[in-house]
């Protein structure tokens, strides 16, 4: 068995920021036996580590997280739980089964969030009121004529808004078009994962810090760690492109690191001037265009790079750097809050396939993945999750099947052709971005 990279980097920015001090859950270290080992507790391993202890009760299943809970990625993204997702380019009626099976998986998971938010009172911001779809520029306007085309004919609760009614509801005069699908909630995502992993069944057992160095497979499963193993009857990778650092899906996936910045909290004059919503996000129709928040507590979080980076976290310097982006944007937006200042800023990193598929199933005798939601991972790795401990645990539903349909991923070239297709495929990204950026 090779080792792969011990190497996990994480910093103190992100949502987690926000929040108070947690105290660090404890790590795994020494010899140990368990019926399941669920890797990675994101949205995907929470969900199904929560699955399978209500599925195995009797059984011990071990959670294991390289950095602390709401540290890695799932606590780094903008927090949209998507029930609808946008495809970009011009709708084709030959794809409508597609788009219906892609927006059943995010469903679910949004249905199981809403469940578990609720049932156990988790403190996250949740807020059901769905997005603004906005277009700016040329570019972005010729996707809103394909966004409401496709919305019309499958049928989804959507209202168009023109750029008076956006600036009423947004306090910005930046988008020229919008589209408000209600369906979809927003949330403080390292609140929402901290939240999900206090709640865990008894028989599931979370350690932080503990990361997977490697797996040995055979009648059972040996998973390495750098100090100690657990030996496993069945091991579940939910590090989404991380997986790679454990030998799976390699040539199959890659990290894009995205940068964003929040303002400190907002006065009452400040925030009146953002229209007549408590709180809203904004999803840009074009593919490279910002991602921007007011959130429940009074702050705007702005999000507008997204680059090949190594799958690595930025340093400080290059936060820096592309806060200035941010910067840009946001006073071209908000020029009424031009003295605004900017408190935080953050780097996180999604996965990415080459033709935006996800994956699920089972890899080895004994070993299953799920991962690779091209920015969608709060609902869709939520039902992924879900479905992958139903799955091996011998279980048919229309999920398992949505999840298992799932198109095989192109593949991606090693380095350093790697690196030359990853950045031409991100920045093609902003192609044409222009205001929407």
């Amino acid at each position: 068995m090779a080792k792969v990279s011990d190497k996990f980097a994480s910093d103190r920015h992100g949502w987690a920021e926000l929040l108070p001090e947690r105290r660090a859950g404890d790590a795994l270290t020494g010899s140990h036996r368990a019926a399941c080992v669920v890797i990675g507790a994101g949205f995907t391993g929470l969900s199904c580590a929560e699955r399978l202890g209500e599925l195995n009760p009797e059984k011990q299943i071990f959670l294991l997280e390289a950095r602390l809970v709401g540290e890695g990625s799932s606590g780094r993204n903008s927090g949209y739980a998507v029930a609808v997702s946008q495809f970009s380019g011009g709708f084709e009626r030959s794809e409508i089964p597609e788009y219906k099976r892609i927006n059943r998986i995010n469903a679910q998971g949004l249905a199981l969030l809403r469940q578990r938010v609720m049932a156990k009172q988790i403190e996250c911001q949740w807020d059901e009121n769905g997005f603004y779809h906005t277009a700016a520029d040329k570019a972005s306007k010729r996707e809103y004529e394909y966004f409401t085309c496709y919305l019309e004919a499958m049928e989804i609760e959507h209202r168009v808004l023109d750029q008076q009614q956006l600036s009423e509801r947004l306090g910005t005069e930046t988008y020229k078009l919008g589209v408000h699908v209600p369906i979809g909630a927003l949330v403080q995502p390292a609140a929402l994962v901290r939240g999900l992993a206090d709640n865990l069944p008894e028989n599931v057992r979370l350690f932080e810090q503990t990361p997977v160095l490697g797996l040995k497979d055979g009648d059972k499963v040996t998973v390495q760690l750098a100090g100690g193993k657990v030996i496993a009857d069945e091991v579940f990778i939910a590090t989404n492109y991380e997986a790679v650092k454990i030998g799976f899906l390699r040539g199959r996936i890659l990290g894009s690191t995205l940068a964003g910045s929040f303002t400190r909290i907002l006065s009452d004059d400040e925030r009146a001037s953002l229209g007549s919503l408590e709180q809203w996000g904004v999803l840009s129709l074009h593919s490279g265009g910002a991602t921007v928040r007011l959130t429940e507590d009074g702050r705007l979080c702005l999000r507008n790079t997204a680059e090949y980076h190594g799958g690595e976290l930025m340093s400080e310097a290059e936060l820096l750097e592309r806060q200035k982006i941010h910067r840009e944007s946001f006073e071209r937006r908000f020029p009424q809050l031009v003295d605004v200042p900017f408190e935080f800023a953050w780097s996180g990193v999604e996965g990415i396939s080459r033709n935006f598929t996800n994956f699920f199933g089972r890899q080895r005798s004994n070993i299953y993945l799920a991962g690779g939601y091209n920015g969608s991972g709060v609902s869709r790795g939520t039902a992924f999750g879900t479905a992958l401990a139903e799955y091996a645990a011998g279980g048919q539903s229309q999920l398992i099947s949505d999840c298992l349909a799932s198109q095989p991923a192109g593949w991606i070239p090693p380095r350093p052709l790697l690196d030359i297709g990853a950045k031409f495929t991100v920045a093609s990204r902003f192609r044409g971005v222009g205001l929407d950026r």
